[in-house]
């Protein structure tokens, strides 16, 4: 239909052109359209208008689609569209007429002008015929010629078999894959001139629209993004235009690998002493096959983020990767080279992954390879600032961090140097917050830092407001976490419902530094001596309404996190040399701090669905994997870059690391045990006394090898109190603690053996959240259960839709996965609860996150706290939360002897994109933790509506990967 064409309004059944017909006009600067017949031209967004208001035109007539309304209707989804093309353009910068269509059609779909749509739609499949019935009308005599653009502006024939060839062994060895689609899709977005990145990316783009029907979509399109990436490294390292097939690289990665080091030191980002390794013997150690493990998701984040480049190429392949980290970990080794191929066994296989700043900064020239850091601020200007100094200098190579801001005097306390009244701790919280903001850690992920306040601070409910969008914005840090550090005492007031004081620290100091019997009778000591006049800044509230604000608080903008001070100091290995005064960024780690000690924790998880079959636990494999990796750990104690003299000192005192888990929700599901029932609370307690008996032992080997830490001496392990022992502990200072205390394994011989050799490590275990490594292996993130079976994750590298595989699998052996299975997990936002012929045992297996009792998650929680010596990241979910649910779980976690909580997830606003259109991701629930109205709870929690969606971390919030 030509753009001249009158459209009739008088109630005829016109229809609207298509976008690729109207007069030229000023373009989008470097976007192009490929049009139709293979031919390029600029993008051109007017064309969108134009076409949108036609359609409107003729469905509702020249006055009414002339009016503002329509106008400004045309004007937003002109933007929406737009908006989604760049947004899923990728490296290519070109569209295909059709992806500009399918755009157009789903905006007009989700804004609800149903008659347009349909006319749109109608009016497409119309074109469609008649472009088909033209074709085949002339028989076509040969197809047209394609040429590629090399980087040099050469121009080359494209080379058909090879790209054929390609895709065709990217889906080798997987089930329920073609080559067929991924070749028809990626064929009709080539054009003449093509570049060599466009080129590679074309299958790849048409692979991962396929994933949400078959998630081995997810390794072919890895396997086709491994080609882009092998063109790419190998011709930057040998300095000529160099690809290879994943069959060519058996052979071809030992020789790369030197070629790799030397390029590595020549751009001054590898540590020469790599360079003087035996790099033919790790070279032939690399195993090229481990490439294929890779889904799209965990190899994207990689080559976007982790992978070493220069001049803005890559030039470090995935087994290169793992060996850089390893042979950076292995470097002050006797036999250096085999520890270096014992580590990168380990992590090439994913039965072990370290931490993001590990991967990152592993045989570098800045090996800052640690994950957290825990600081105390002191009380004036100089120490605040150089607080807030130390943060810039730890963020700055990927460190997280927790501060503890309690020594801060409150507001309206005496400031005797300047005889003025202080400003109290919000203003430096707010300096902070800017802090983390621009010190972005060179762009790879955000500074991240978490501030915590314990409840007795005279400040504490302006703290409780930081995350708050209305008040005054100097008084607010809407980028920085915040945490509340709750003493067992209140509590007990809050149980009690008896008052609370409020004191400003500079009048009671000692408070900062007990715990247990002591800061009680300190504490009452204090609200004697504020009864009698002799305290000048102070007030009284009734604990149950500090709570109440707590919670409130805490489902409006996700902020304060609730940690518990006691359980954290009282089970401490490390109570004799200092005081635990904060968690950290992920609330994880307990260390402790002062103003001449910044803990320092080194991160690495176990990735429990590789130790796990149908018949269980693999203790074996999970002794060997926990043996090295606790080495791993140990080592990097020695190489770490520290960018303050405080953290070096501290970490090379107490030697503390924090080894994790990752894959407990895939290692239930391959075990086929729901997540909410006994045998998965039996398997937390199981697995976890498994990790805590061989990291313990693997730490008196060392310490029989290489020394026990300095500050052994007097700790618990010192005395034979292990972690399961320090319970008893807890019980003590507070009874009535509900901890399970069974074990199965020969803890009474280790018990002597940590007394008679020593530790090696302070502290051993914390289970940190794994936001991203889990994503590089293919696993649940830590202790997670499932958010939904399908979805798209947000993070950094763009959208990604993933899939639960095994739930795939076992639908398929039922008969049960098929499009409208697909269409039927969006609607009803990736859960098969409600989905009818779903049976009842898989809903059990693969029940989501809000789906699942929040006290199952508690109770599996406290099995692990048992065993471990630090913390654990534990996220509560709950689809429809109230006053009295926020306030049975949290007393619940409290004397259920948990350390600490993490995020509150509940249900958001957003769901499942309902669209089942070719080649779009329905973009699924986000999660934030505040959605529903409190109104039934018995102990009554004010939701503020204009706060009620938060600012807290999102699911699949692409700036939320604080901590790994």
């Amino acid at each position: 239909m030509p753009a001249t064409t009158a459209l009739q309004t008088n109630g005829t059944d016109k229809v609207p052109p298509s976008i690729e017909t109207d007069a030229p006009t000023p373009t989008e600067p470097g976007y192009r359209i490929i049009r139709r017949n293979g031919s390029v031209t600029p993008f051109d967004p007017t064309k969108i208008t134009v076409a949108l208001t036609k359609a409107f035109l003729a469905v509702e007539g020249s006055v009414a689609a002339g009016s503002r309304r329509v106008h400004d209707v045309v004007k937003d989804l002109t933007e929406q569209v737009v908006s989604n093309l760049m947004r899923r353009i990728g490296e290519g910068r070109t569209f295909h007429i059709e992806d500009v269509q399918d755009q157009v059609e789903l905006a007009l779909m989700r804004s609800e002008h149903h008659k347009v749509a349909r006319a749109y739609v109608l009016y497409r499949e119309e074109r469609a015929r008649e472009r088909a019935a033209a074709k085949a009308a002339v028989a076509e005599t040969a197809a047209p010629s394609l040429h590629v653009t090399r980087a040099n502006g050469e121009k080359a024939p494209l080379d058909e078999a090879r790209f054929r060839r390609i895709i065709e062994e990217a889906c080798e060895g997987l089930e329920a894959v073609s080559t067929q689609p991924i070749l028809t899709e990626a064929l009709r977005n080539l054009y003449d001139g093509i570049t060599e990145d466009e080129l590679s990316l074309a299958p790849i783009l048409a692979s991962r629209t396929l994933v949400e029907t078959e998630p081995n979509y997810s390794f072919v399109s890895a396997r086709l993004l491994l080609d882009r990436l092998r063109r790419e490294a190998l011709s930057f390292v040998t300095g000529s235009p160099e690809q290879a097939t994943q069959a060519d690289m058996a052979g071809r990665y030992a020789s790369y690998f030197p070629e790799f080091i030397r390029t590595g030191i020549e751009a001054e980002l590898i540590d020469p002493e790599l360079g003087r390794f035996d790099l033919k013997r790790i070279g032939a150690a690399l195993k090229a096959e481990r490439d294929l493990n890779f889904q799209y998701l965990g190899l994207q984040t990689l080559y976007d983020r982790y992978f070493l480049h220069t001049r803005g190429k890559r030039f470090e392949l995935p087994q290169a990767f793992f060996m850089r980290v390893a042979m950076g970990l292995a470097a002050r080794e006797i036999d250096r080279e085999g520890r270096a191929i014992e580590f990168y066994n380990l992590l090439s296989s994913f039965d072990f992954m370290c931490s993001t700043p590990t991967l990152f900064n592993s045989g570098t020239l800045r090996p800052q390879l640690s994950s957290c850091f825990l600081t105390t601020i002191g009380d004036d200007l100089d120490a605040i600032f150089k607080g807030v100094k130390d943060n810039a200098l730890l963020a700055k190579y990927s460190g997280g961090l927790g501060n503890d801001w309690t020594p801060v005097r409150g507001l309206g306390a005496h400031i005797k140097g300047t005889n003025g009244e202080s400003q109290g701790v919000v203003p430096f919280l707010k300096v902070a917050n800017d802090t983390a903001i621009a010190v972005n850690q060179g762009g790879k992920r955000k500074g991240a830092v978490c501030a915590y306040l314990e409840t007795w601070h005279v400040d504490i409910e302006e703290f409780l407001d930081l995350r708050k969008n209305t008040g005054d914005d100097r008084r607010r840090t809407h980028d920085m976490n915040t945490a509340n550090w709750v003493p067992d005492l209140f509590m007990e007031r809050v149980e009690a419902d008896g008052e609370w004081t409020l004191f400003s620290p500079d009048e009671v100091p000692d408070l900062h530094d007990l715990y247990g019997t002591a800061f009680r009778t300190a504490y009452e000591a204090y609200e004697a001596k504020a009864a009698a006049g002799e305290l000048r800044v102070w007030r009284k509230i009734r604990a149950l309404d500090l709570w109440r604000k707590m919670l409130t608080m805490l489902f409006e903008t996700g902020h304060p996190w609730v940690t518990f001070k006691d359980p954290c100091n009282i089970r401490s290995p490390q109570g004799h040399v200092g005081v635990v005064h904060s968690s950290n960024l992920c609330t994880e780690i307990t260390l402790n701090t002062s103003k001449d000690e910044v803990a320092v924790c080194n991160l690495g998880s176990v990735n429990l669905a590789n130790h796990v079959s149908e018949k269980g636990l693999d203790l074996d494999r999970l002794a060997r994997t926990v043996g090295t990796a606790m080495r791993m750990l140990d080592n990097v104690i020695d190489i770490n870059f520290y960018t303050i003299p405080e953290a070096r000192a501290s970490n090379l005192r107490h030697r503390p690391v924090g080894l994790g888990l990752m894959g407990f929700q895939d290692a239930l599901q391959a075990m086929r045990i729901p997540y909410a029932s006994e045998g998965a609370v039996e398997f937390a307690d199981r697995s976890m006394e498994a990790i805590s008996y061989h990291a313990i032992s693997a730490s008196v080997d060392l310490a029989a090898e290489r020394g026990r830490y300095p500050s052994f001496e007097g700790s618990l392990w010192s005395k034979g109190i292990l972690p399961i022992d320090s319970i008893g502990l807890l019980e003590e200072a507070r009874p009535g603690v509900d901890m399970d205390s069974t074990s199965t394994l020969d803890w009474a011989s280790l018990r002597e053996r940590v007394k008679e050799t020593g530790m090696r490590n302070s502290n051993t275990m914390a289970i940190a959240p794994t936001a991203t490594i889990s994503n590089i292996c293919g696993v649940a993130q830590s202790i997670e259960p499932a958010y939904q079976n399908l979805f798209v994750k947000s993070n950094m590298s763009g959208d990604f839709t993933v899939v639960n595989a095994q739930l795939v699998h076992d639908l398929k052996a039922r008969g049960l996965w098929d499009e409208v299975m697909v269409s039927d997990l969006k609607y009803f936002d990736g859960s098969v609860g409600q989905i009818d012929r779903v049976p009842d045992d898989l809903k059990a297996l693969y029940a989501t996150a809000f789906e699942i009792d929040t006290a199952w998650l508690i109770e599996a929680a406290s099995r692990r706290q048992k065993w471990i010596d630090q913390a654990q990241s534990l996220n509560l979910y709950i689809a429809n939360p109230s006053g009295r649910k926020l306030d049975e779980l949290y007393r619940l976690a409290w004397r259920k002897g948990l350390k600490t909580t993490y995020y509150l997830r509940s249900r958001s606003a957003t769901h499942v994109e309902k669209s089942t259109l070719k080649g779009t991701d329905g973009k699924l629930n986000a999660v934030s933790p505040a959605s529903v109205s409190a109104a039934e709870a018995a102990t009554p929690i004010v939701v503020d509506p204009s706060a009620a969606w938060g600012n807290a971390c999102a699911i699949d919030d692409p700036d939320c990967e604080a901590c790994q």
